[in-house]
């Protein structure tokens, strides 16, 4: 049988779609190549959330195309923008048709173009699929999103939200804990929307942390990882939420994003919330469990932000001191009304997320430090170089050890030696890991400072 190599860009949305398509191929007796250029056909499972993607995608398929390699693009390039550069000559699959990849190879091997681009909405967690990790198993747990926002291309793409019902994605986890998986995670355009579609379609009541229970009461070993969620809709549901994070198998990770530390520009972004709502939220979830890893989103040089606007970003992020902080330059993505807008000099962009950068390093670095002489349990989930081994703890903190012994999918005690700016380093105290997976630091912790980067 022909072989297929697959590029995926984008988030872990994007990467459960093509597990997806991956598992329906695989079923059809496809093999796959981790080299293009001995492929048959490559799928570029492709992103237009941020402008480094879509440069990306433009020189690769340049480069394909100089290869003569038979193309297949999905995902949300095609999607959301039929006429984008480099897509007439080659069969497109859209975000809603990834179970149609198995028609879209064959009619390519055979020489035709075909396109699959309707927008229709589907269950899609009883499809086959093939975990590229196999301690993880990624859970697209809704397509789409409620939201507006002015400067956002996705929307274009994926629609608006549909939720997967609750009883499908307690059994499709369920089955991945059987296989094997160790870590679930729940990813969308937007966690926090969960459930909502069903009270207007008549379908009942459900939201996030229903959802967050249910899943926890199957009566397996396995740690949740819960993705993206807006503030605007974290706030309804905060105390029910906070109460099914501190379950023993939910990471103690909140990916929550404030994208501007002005009202002014939240408003223009469309986002629905304050930077007050974002705050409220980082502090009652930081006031319940105070050892919780917080990640958050950044624009720098959104058309409307001025100078004074991104100090107030900066003042708030010293505030809040989360400790993940993605940064991007705003990018003017095309038929986005954000694009129409008188746009922030380019250089001046380019600064203010280099300044952004700097302070995510200074406020990372004394996050992590904190955790010098921490000692739990890691569940270990990738092999690093050089010996090394890459796991995450109970605040989903990366962990890195020194191991001659094979760790992977293995709880093992680790003591914090230092901390860098994207992980924790350790050594190992105890390959039993008789801790569960989910346990708290006890008091010789000492995590909680009320210091603010400089």
């Amino acid at each position: 049988m022909p072989s297929i190599h697959f590029i995926t860009q984008g988030c872990s949305a994007n990467q459960a779609d093509s597990e997806i398509m991956q598992g329906i191929l695989k079923e059809n007796g496809y093999s796959f190549s981790s080299r293009e250029d001995d492929a048959d056909i490559v799928v570029l499972n492709s992103c237009t959330v941020k402008g480094p993607t879509l440069s990306f995608f433009k020189r690769k398929m340049k480069e394909l195309e100089g290869k003569n390699k038979k193309i297949i693009v999905t995902g949300c390039i095609p999607q959301s923008n039929r006429n984008f550069e480099h897509l007439n000559s080659h069969s497109l699959v859209g975000t809603y048709q990834i179970d149609k990849i198995g028609e879209a190879v064959d009619r390519t091997l055979e020489g035709d173009t075909i396109t699959l681009l309707e927008k229709e909405n589907k269950r899609r967690l009883n499809l086959p699929k093939a975990r590229i990790n196999p301690l993880i198993e990624i859970v697209p747990i809704l397509q789409g999103c409620l939201s507006s926002c002015t400067f956002c291309k996705t929307k274009h793409a994926r629609g608006n939200a549909f939720s997967q019902s609750p009883e499908d994605i307690v059994r499709h986890i369920s089955w991945a804990a059987r296989e094997g998986a160790r870590e679930i995670w729940l990813t969308s355009q937007d966690n926090s929307v969960y459930g909502l579609d069903f009270g207007m379609n008549g379908k009942g009541s459900m939201n996030l942390a229903g959802l967050l229970k249910q899943i926890c009461a199957i009566p397996r070993e396995f740690m949740v990882r819960v993705g993206m969620a807006n503030p605007k809709y974290i706030l309804p549901m905060i105390d029910e939420l906070i109460a099914a994070f501190k379950n023993p198998k939910v990471y103690k990770f909140l990916h929550v994003p404030l994208q501007s530390g002005s009202d002014n520009v939240l408003e223009d972004m469309k986002r629905g919330y304050s930077t007050g709502d974002f705050c409220a939220i980082i502090k009652k979830f930081r006031k319940e469990i105070p050892h919780i890893t917080i990640s958050t989103d950044i624009i720098c040089g959104f058309p409307t932000e001025t100078r004074g606007d991104f100090k107030k970003t900066v003042e708030i992020l010293k505030e809040t001191r989360p400790d993940v902080i993605n940064t991007s330059k705003f990018w003017p993505m095309q038929g986005t009304p954000a694009a129409r807008m008188k746009q922030v000099n380019g250089a001046e962009r380019k600064e203010r997320a280099k300044e952004m950068t700097e302070l995510h390093k200074k406020i990372a670095l004394r996050n992590n430090n904190r955790w010098v002489g921490w000692e739990g349990d890691v569940l270990f989930d990738e092999r690093g170089k050089n010996g090394t081994w890459k796991g995450r703890n109970f605040a989903y903190k990366q962990v890195v050890v020194d191991s001659k012994e094979d760790l992977m999918g293995r709880n093992v005690v680790v003591r914090i030696t230092n901390g860098s700016l994207i992980d924790l380093r350790g050594r190992v105290l105890n390959y039993c890991g008789l801790q569960p997976a989910g346990f708290l630091p006890n008091s010789r912790s000492g995590l909680i400072g009320n210091s603010t980067a400089d």
